[in-house]
């Protein structure tokens, strides 16, 4: 038991996500008042009507050290939700399901009230007590507490997208799995034997000020909350969404190439063109991007990708605009060199 409040102290001095997952995991795993031989944390991901299972953290006899997916994956190639009866009746239940006869498994749902559901799913060859259960469950709704702790000080109060003072840690995570062996200055050459490389887009809502004064700040936050459910919905679960304020959003995202990301982001444009807001009609956004690069810094990045949207803003808006292919085409002279700062606070 003293093990177990070490345990449980540490993890709520966690602020980190994927430490918070893989703490959580070996809590669980390598406790001694129990024996599992297999610990695994899951969310369910995707669209509703096509959801998959993607594994935040697991443990068992063959991986001693905690391992996750990687959240660049494309989600069909993740175990379908569907194809695992006894975890789909935990979400649904809101439950301990138990399955086997030895051995056996035992899952235990997470957030069943949320948009997004998680579990931790247990391998055991004897069958888990009511005690060991009660205890678990214990567990589990102090991470589910920790979890919403972590939401209230990351995400915008509005949209609940992440918010602004979240994105240098994300940024230097993502810089640091970069994969630079891809000549980022020459779009069109592909290198498929890459896993892709990030990408920082921004989003600015065409003449959203209009919206304000003829529509009322109400209607504007409306609109402002409409966008962000747009943006959950259209890109993919591994992208990560922001909104830096007033109706400026930015999206961290990992794309196969230069073509990959063209594609992504002209898609949720043309969907936000051809959606119908209440009150207001019809919006239009302006996006700018650009690829992360060797050595990059938050503030280096994200001016290339502003410099990009303001391009497309005063050149007729509702379009998208690649800072990359801007150099290229002279229409932008890329002065950047490493020390150029943004003032995000």
């Amino acid at each position: 038991m003293k093990k177990l409040l070490r345990d449980l102290s540490y993890l709520s001095g966690l602020r980190d996500r994927q430490a918070m997952d893989f703490a959580l995991v070996k809590l669980v795993a390598q406790s001694d008042l129990w024996c599992f031989s297999a610990v695994r944390l899951l969310r369910a991901v995707g669209p509703e009507n096509d959801q998959h299972w993607v594994t935040l953290g697991k443990l068992d006899r063959q991986h001693p050290v905690p391992e996750r997916d990687h959240f660049w994956f494309d989600a069909s190639r993740l175990p379908r939700l569907s194809d695992f009866t006894q975890r789909e009746d935990a979400i649904v239940t809101e439950s301990v399901v138990r399955r086997g006869h030895g051995p056996f498994t035992t899952v235990f749902p997470i957030d069943t009230q949320a948009s997004v559901c998680s579990l931790l799913e247990v391998e055991s060859d004897e069958a888990v007590s009511a005690d060991a259960e009660a205890l678990i469950d214990s567990v589990l709704h102090l991470y589910e507490n920790l979890q919403g702790l972590l939401d209230y000080g990351e995400r915008d109060s509005l949209t609940e997208l992440l918010n602004r003072k979240t994105f240098d840690g994300a940024f230097l995570r993502a810089a640091q799995t970069q994969d630079i062996s891809q000549d980022l200055d020459h779009p069109d050459r592909r290198n498929v034997q890459t896993p892709g490389t990030y990408w920082l887009a921004v989003i600015d809502i065409d003449h959203f000020k209009n919206v304000n004064d003829n529509f009322g700040h109400l209607i504007g936050d409306e609109v402002l909350l409409l966008l962000a459910r747009q943006m959950r919905a259209n890109f993919r679960f591994h992208d990560q969404l922001y909104r830096f304020g007033g109706e400026e959003f930015v999206v961290l995202m990992r794309c196969a190439d230069h073509a990959d990301a063209v594609a992504a982001l002209e898609r949720f444009r043309r969907q936000i063109e051809q959606h119908a807001f209440p009150q207001v009609g019809q919006i239009t956004i302006s996006i700018g991007f650009a690829p992360l690069r060797d050595n990059d810094t938050p503030s280096g990045a994200f001016d290339r990708a502003d410099k990009a949207v303001y391009h497309a803003k005063s050149h007729g808006r509702n379009q998208t605009c690649s800072f990359t292919a801007l150099v290229a085409s002279g229409d932008l002279i890329d002065t950047s060199d490493g020390a150029e700062e943004v003032d995000f606070f």
